[in-house]
């Protein structure tokens, strides 16, 4: 990794704060959520510079806490701004090259294009690598989608949004019999998405997550508190991927269906990363996929922004190309696993370990 630069990737509290601040300092896992909830609305808190990145045994950049949660983020865009802006002066003082936007970080600043106009780091959202990964899961599971579809029918929820467009016309680019249905509540630019692959795919649109209810094959791409999916959403024997943070299934629609498989979406590989001094919620040698464009930018030395707002199909084949030449170290699709547990597949059955 001679000759590569280092990054900095932002992330925030999810939806249980106490357990995730823990993560910082054990002791705060014991005080009340509400305290947790007034305090990171109310006080000025600086980001935190939480854990040191390893990969390859060579420290390559950091990972920087916005102290702003979920909810907090999701109601207040502009105050999520200003925090995810000095996140990023953060990764600048710690030398960084580029900045990754985690999770919510990357929604509150439209995928990073509040931050397009700045020259002292480069700035991407990860939503190329995501779309590559989470096609890739995709064609990893439609086997055992076609063994019981024949015709597999997928559902793509979030289509309209920055990897949900990414991903429908990487499907639509090679549809391997496939059809599509493309849902999103913002009618204009899904119906638009829908025109621009319909040469190329059969397609159709609907605007609520009730209309999953046909599809083999669903793949979550929102995390619209609205679009959460429940048991009785879903087809008998149907396959879930579910790639949002915070996640849109919950743990429940494994026990009140057994017969669907939920898949966590976007998780890659890369056996030799360490989270030094804290972790971003998977164990050692897996990362998110975001994350993983992001050092996949620094350790093949691009320099300035790369995925701001919506990724282009270009970018998803260049992220390709810059993880391939980093196989050594894997920043490949991570073996499936539910809800962080291993899961062996087969054609006709999935077992959960």
């Amino acid at each position: 990794m001679s000759g590569s630069g280092t990054f900095a990737f932002t992330v925030h509290p999810r939806a249980r704060l106490g357990e995730d601040l823990a993560r910082l300092w054990k002791p705060l896992r014991h005080l009340p959520e509400a305290f947790y909830d007034t305090a990171l609305r109310r006080l000025p808190l600086p980001p935190v510079t939480m854990a040191a990145v390893r990969i390859g045994g060579e420290s390559v950049g950091h990972v920087v806490l916005v102290p702003f949660g979920a909810r907090h983020l999701l109601a207040d865009i502009e105050g999520g701004r200003r925090r995810v802006g000095l996140a990023v002066d953060r990764a600048v003082a710690l030398g960084a090259d580029v900045v990754g936007l985690g999770a919510l970080t990357a929604t509150v600043t439209a995928g990073g294009a509040t931050l397009r106009e700045r020259t002292d780091i480069g700035v991407t959202n990860g939503n190329a690598f995501t779309a590559a990964i989470v096609e890739d899961q995709i064609r990893m599971l439609l086997p055992r989608v076609a063994e019981r579809a024949g015709r597999p029918h997928i559902a793509v929820v979030g289509a309209s949004g920055s990897v949900g467009t990414a991903v429908t016309k990487l499907l639509a680019r090679d549809p391997a019999g496939t059809r599509l249905t493309l849902i999103a509540r913002t009618a204009p630019r899904v119906n638009a998405l829908a025109a621009s692959v319909a040469a190329d795919v059969e397609v159709s649109v609907a605007h609520t997550i009730d209309a999953v209810v046909d599809a083999d094959l669903v793949v979550l791409l929102t995390a619209s508190a609205d679009a959460l999916l429940g048991a009785e959403h879903v087809a008998p024997g149907a396959v879930v991927i579910d790639a949002t943070q915070p996640r849109n299934t919950s743990p429940r629609l494994a026990v009140d269906r057994p017969d669907v498989l939920v898949v966590d979406g976007g998780i890659v590989s890369i056996p030799s990363l360490r989270i030094m001094g804290g972790d971003i919620g998977l164990p050692d040698g897996r990362s998110y996929a975001c994350f993983a464009e992001t050092a996949i930018l620094a350790l093949t030395g691009h320099t300035g922004h790369f995925a701001v707002g919506n990724p282009t199909l270009d970018q998803v084949d260049e992220i390709r190309e810059r993880a391939y030449a980093l196989r050594h170290l894997g920043f490949h699709a991570a073996e499936p696993s539910s809800f962080g547990r291993p899961v062996s597949l087969e054609p006709r059955t999935a077992v959960i370990a």
